[in-house]
């Protein structure tokens, strides 16, 4: 029996606004995905990324991580003009216009724990939320560190197989959670940006078009002894990512919620991008501003305590995490590694086993940590040349480290 005030008529307006509704939801749907393979197609072709990288969430599905307790405002210290120049290649380089040529959307610089230098361009401002790409594999190392301290994990001596039985009978086998933090897992892979058949090129793809990260893993074999070369690839660390989440039983973005973001004094809710499956891009997924990148950073300077003290990663993960101890490891052209730059445990070290170290990420995404000079520059950019060849005339981040020590010898004057 119809309820009273119901006609023919109001049923079928009300089914046609339900196909419409139905219609609309799939037609947004079919967007995002549309979208999504554009941009994934888009990547390292010379096209401007900048509303792409502030707005990931609205291509890929994501995890929020919650903020929470008071926000860390970070004091004011003396203002720090960027040096005009600064060199690099033999030759005297303009600073701004490096900084323009590279895309940069924010720059901040802290010493001795205060602001000294902060600058967006290109419509970011400091409640912009910016996708990491490889940045997010340092947070990865800071919560597997967490991990062992727990004993979730209880050595990174352990096989990834141990936790992540499903790699078993793959390029994984065999490979320790060391291997993989030290990208050292001797997996086949090829991290060529500017050529589309390459396994990054490919994995770009498997994300794009809705297949799971963990399965592509799958189909990787083996190029090294495991522990032997230091070959850069991102799948090490998507691999770990796993791991948390079966050591821990919990996603990489609760568990980062959980231990650090929920206590680090963070000014907003941060995301992580996803797969269709639900695993999270581990490999380079994670999206803050430029202030919470700064203050992670400041987490690493201050030995793993946070800024009212806690300690949240352990002391002797941060100090491992950026000392080399294997050949293959250290800084400086060899035989061994595929990049001049020494590695610890998911970060990088540019120049020397005992100087400054940082977090990299494609595009130009930086959290440099000097500690001698107590100082962090984070840097956010959507160098739109990155990748176009596989050269430093594209990548650029020699020079970027070039820009940071101009930077740092200028705070050196700052009183």
């Amino acid at each position: 029996m119809m309820g009273k005030g119901w006609t023919p008529r109001r049923i079928a307006l009300g089914a046609v606004l339900a196909v419409v509704a139905i219609v609309l939801v799939v037609g947004v749907a079919k967007w995002r995905d549309i979208e999504r393979a554009r941009f994934v197609a888009s990547m390292f072709s010379g096209a401007d990324q900048v509303e792409h990288f502030r707005g990931m969430d609205g291509i890929f599905p994501s995890r929020v991580f919650h903020r929470a307790g008071p926000v860390y405002d970070i004091p004011q210290g003396a203002p720090l003009v960027l040096p005009a120049s600064y060199t690099f290649g033999g030759e005297t380089r303009d600073t701004q216009k490096f900084l323009a040529d590279v895309d940069t959307t924010g720059l901040l610089v802290i010493r001795d724990g205060k602001v000294l230098h902060e600058e967006y361009w290109r419509g970011n401002d400091k409640d912009t939320r910016w996708i990491s790409w490889s940045v997010g594999k340092s947070f990865i190392s800071a919560l597997i560190g967490i991990a062992v301290h727990e004993g979730k994990i209880q050595s990174i001596d352990d096989p990834l197989t141990k936790y992540a039985p499903e790699l078993k009978g793959t390029g994984y086998d065999g490979v320790s959670i060391k291997n993989a933090l030290q990208m050292s897992s001797g997996v086949r892979w090829n991290e060529d940006y500017s050529d589309k058949n390459s396994d990054i090129g490919r994995f770009g793809r498997t994300l794009a078009f809705g297949g799971s990260m963990v399965e592509f893993a799958k189909t990787l074999g083996r190029a090294h002894a495991p522990g032997t070369i230091n070959h850069y690839n991102s799948m090490d660390a998507q691999v770990l990512g796993l791991v948390l989440l079966r050591a821990t039983g919990k996603s990489p973005s609760e568990y980062l919620e959980e231990k650090i973001w929920s206590k680090i004094g963070a000014a907003r809710d941060g995301y992580w991008v996803l797969d269709d499956t639900g695993t999270e891009l581990a490999a380079g997924g994670v999206n803050v501003t430029l202030r919470d990148y700064a203050k992670f950073g400041l987490l690493y300077l201050n030995e793993g305590k946070d800024w009212q003290g806690e300690q949240l990663v352990p002391a002797d993960w941060v100090k491992a995490s950026h000392t080399p101890d294997a050949p293959q490891l250290m800084p400086g052209k060899r035989d061994t590694s595929d990049s001049a730059w020494g590695y610890g445990y998911l970060w990088w070290l540019p120049e020397t086993a005992d100087g400054p170290y940082s977090a990299v990420g494609i595009y130009n995404q930086f959290v440099y940590i000097d500690p001698a000079r107590h100082l962090i520059i984070a840097k956010t950019s959507a160098n739109h040349l990155y990748g176009t060849d596989n050269t430093e005339k594209s990548f650029r981040e020699d020079e970027t480290i070039a820009v940071f020590k101009a930077i740092a010898a200028a705070s050196d004057k700052v009183k």
